[in-house]
């Protein structure tokens, strides 16, 4: 009897002593209290209890939210930043001797790292410059966490929650920008409708028929339409030559009117 029992008891150990560790999973075994040199795993691994004790880690990449942070921009803009950090680890024994639960430190330290970087830049970069914001805060977070033994991989900047007055304010910028984009292109094209207006001038100088012709062209096209209006077109000739008639006959009226006085 006692030797079944002892048989058991054997049994027993040997089953609480075999670990099975998947693909993904490193063991850090401690004997004795000290770590062993090279973690174990995957796969089928001993750890004898009590005189070793084994903590395990996983390499895959886990995906940690940072929740929304307080941020005032250098040009003294509240906003609240939200975020995504990407990381996993690289040295499974110093994510467990050096820093105590890795998750919950890369977390509290992401949330300084977003609070400062974003603190350092203006509104206007942090809506337009999104991708060299999110590559500077990877290399300050990995800066940090390396030591741990863990690998930041991505950090992306999720949202940007802002004030109703700021949004207000980002709106009339915008529409003042579109109303000015809209007026220097106006004027550019009256730039260049005077430019080939000035060239057209130039060419029908050279032919004079050639007003003629743009008259008969209007008349084509305003009569194609079904209306009842009548067009006549009359010369701009007619109107210069009137116009100097009129200041040839002031002229001389000026000058009989002087006689006049004179002979009074």
């Amino acid at each position: 009897m006692i030797g079944i029992v002892v048989v058991a008891i054997a049994v027993l150990y040997i089953a609480s002593c075999i670990k099975i560790l998947a693909e993904y999973e490193r063991g850090v075994v401690f004997r004795l209290g000290r770590v062993l040199t090279q973690p174990k795993g995957p796969g089928l691994i001993f750890v004898c209890p009590p005189w070793e004790r084994m903590v395990r880690t996983s390499f895959r990449v886990e995906a940690m939210e940072v929740p929304p942070q307080d941020v005032v921009t250098r040009d003294n803009v509240s906003v609240k930043v939200n975020a995504v950090v990407y990381f996993q680890i690289v040295d499974p024994i110093k994510a467990v001797l050096v820093v105590n639960k890795y998750l919950y430190a890369t977390s509290q330290v992401a949330q300084t790292t977003l609070r400062s970087v974003l603190g350092e830049v203006e509104l206007d970069e942090l809506l337009s410059q999104r991708e060299r914001l999110n590559a500077r805060l990877q290399a300050v977070l990995d800066g940090h966490t390396g030591p741990w033994g863990v690998k930041v991989t991505l950090v992306e900047v999720k949202q940007v929650d802002l004030p109703e007055q700021m949004i207000r304010a980002i709106a009339r910028q915008a529409e003042a920008e579109r109303e000015r984009r809209a007026k220097i292109i106006h004027a550019e094209g009256e730039y260049l409708a005077a430019d080939k207006l000035s060239l057209a001038a130039e060419r029908i100088q050279q032919q004079p028929a050639a007003i003629q012709l743009r008259y008969l062209q209007t008349l084509v096209e305003i009569g194609s339409e079904n209306n009842s209006t009548v067009v006549f077109p009359i010369p701009i000739d007619v109107f210069s030559s009137l116009g100097s008639q009129i200041q040839a006959f002031r002229t001389s009226a000026g000058r009989d009117n002087g006689v006049q006085h004179q002979t009074v």
